[in-house]
């Protein structure tokens, strides 16, 4: 017995094959091997062909077939979905895309999201919709109603990247979940239905939201056109899609409040799970209904983005670190540096202006340099450190909102492949961080098995998950907390 998993990301599809019995990974296979192209007509813009995502995932499961062996996908009993979040599909009634997906990455919209949130009023937004409606999906509609208004009059339903899939794979089910329509910002918390403030202010017809699904359920079904170019069976269950980010959170059974899923690559993502309705009021952090929202309770997912981290360490690597070292070397010899850096401090936020600080661009620096002490090495370990902190200084925020942070789960990858990065975050946040062998596309098959009823909850779905290793707080946390307060100090003179 079988569950199949997608994840429709921006350079690639990928598809795994997991024994539900197991837990293990029968097959896994992504397409194309090169990134996937982005259309780019003007400068900040960023746009996607609906139909390569499906071309995509039908060469991904060709793989995936050929691996695990010609006949294994007959015995795949639920297909589950993640996708690359806040795109937008629009679609006629047949289901063929109007025009290109305006993609998460598009910045044009952000003239009509914040037009909305003066219009509507700051705070009846962040009370309503938990967030500004900012670069999400409903700003990037607006934009397509006022520059081609013959086109959105032919629209019969708005979809995001996996509400299309799902759409392909069941010949035409037009559906979408709680989860995804608050990541489009269309989402009232307080009335628990579809937003009539965004809706009135952008003058949308509340008919091209598709029909409402559970996130965990028998969505649809598999058709038999598809069934048979795929070779997976007519009729099964298609019973999970959620966002890039909630399904990772799930992929590391992130599901209830005070947990936390990390991420340190290019960029560093904190998703926490909060337990009630509640907001940033300096809309510091984007907050979405998680996966499990509403079944039963009150499950949101506080998303923090800081851009500012692992590019900054791949900058080292390539810019101060002795030439030739590999990343592991490289915190090796990092890691012969005492706690703080010896008074050296480096603020990581190079990389563009930051959400948690306010939208502001305050760069990347590096203070209490001492030409006679300080080498490489304590420019390496500064380095971390600050990434580290920047993300205990985001989970601040979190705090703030009432999320208890006790445990952050993070995949065996990137930044926190390094035990020195990982101690650091760990004795600052007071926080263990676990880590496990997992990914989006595996995450999606076992979201399918707990919607089509496989499993009875996450916990039973997710008891074979691999766990890799877990780092707790330093007995003695006091040198972590003195750097970590001096960079504080830094920070808030800079800000």
């Amino acid at each position: 017995m079988y569950l199949l998993g997608y994840d429709i990301g921006t350079s690639s599809v990928k598809a795994s094959l997991v024994d539900a019995e197991t837990g293990q990974t029968v097959a896994s296979a992504q397409y194309p091997d090169a990134e996937a192209p982005i259309i780019s007509k003007q400068a900040g813009w960023a746009e996607q062909e609906p139909q390569m995502w499906w071309d995509e995932l039908r060469q991904a499961t060709k793989r995936v077939s050929e691996k695990a062996g010609v006949k294994a996908l007959d015995a795949v009993k639920a297909i589950g979905i993640s996708y690359q979040m806040h795109g937008l599909v629009c679609v006629d009634k047949e289901g063929q895309p109007l025009r290109p997906s305006i993609i998460w990455c598009d910045g044009r919209a952000v003239p009509y999201g914040n037009a909305a949130f003066e219009a509507i009023g700051g705070e009846k937004c962040l009370a309503h919709l938990l967030n500004s409606p900012g670069n999400f999906t409903a700003a990037k509609l607006a934009w397509v109603k006022e520059n081609e208004p013959e086109l959105f009059s032919k629209i019969y339903k708005i979809m995001l990247p996996g509400d299309y899939i799902a759409m392909k794979l069941s010949g035409g089910v037009m559906q979408t979940t709680v989860s995804g329509l608050s990541e489009g910002m269309f989402w009232d918390y307080q009335t628990n239905s579809v937003s009539d403030d965004v809706m009135g202010y952008f003058g949308f017809p509340k008919e091209v939201i598709a029909d409402i699904v559970p996130t965990f359920s028998v969505q649809s079904k598999v058709c038999k056109a598809v069934a048979e170019e795929l070779g997976i069976p007519e009729g099964t269950p298609i019973s999970y899609r959620g966002g890039d980010q909630p399904n990772n959170a799930l992929s590391l059974n992130v599901m209830k409040p005070g947990e936390i899923a990390a991420t340190g690559g290019t960029s560093g993502v904190v998703y926490g799970v909060l337990g009630e309705v509640n907001y940033d009021k300096l809309s510091r952090v984007n907050t979405f209904a998680h996966v499990n929202h509403g079944q039963p309770d009150t499950r949101l997912g506080v998303l923090l983005c800081i851009n500012g981290t692992g590019i900054l360490n791949a900058w080292m690597k390539r810019t101060v670190a002795p030439e030739g070292v590999s990343y592991p070397e490289m915190n090796a010899l990092a890691d012969q540096v005492p706690v703080g850096s010896e008074g050296l401090t480096i603020i990581p936020f190079g990389n563009g202006a930051e959400r948690m600080l306010q939208n502001k661009e305050v760069g990347c620096s590096i203070h209490g340099i001492n030409f006679n002490i300080h080498k490489k090495a304590h420019l390496l370990r500064a380095a971390q450190e600050g990434i580290a902190f920047s993300f205990a200084y985001g989970m601040e925020i979190m705090r703030d909102m009432g999320i208890d942070i006790k445990t952050i789960k993070a995949g065996h990858a990137n930044m926190f492949l390094n035990p020195m990065f990982r101690r650091t975050l760990a004795s600052v946040t007071g926080a263990s961080i676990e880590l496990y062998e997992t990914d989006g596309s595996v995450g999606a098959a076992y979201g399918a098995g707990i919607g089509a009823g496989i499993y009875r909850d996450s916990d039973e779905a997710f008891k074979t998950l691999k766990h890799i290793t877990t780092e707790h707080p330093e007995a003695d946390c006091q040198p972590y907390l003195a750097a970590y307060n001096r960079w504080k100090a830094v920070m808030e003179a800079i800000k």
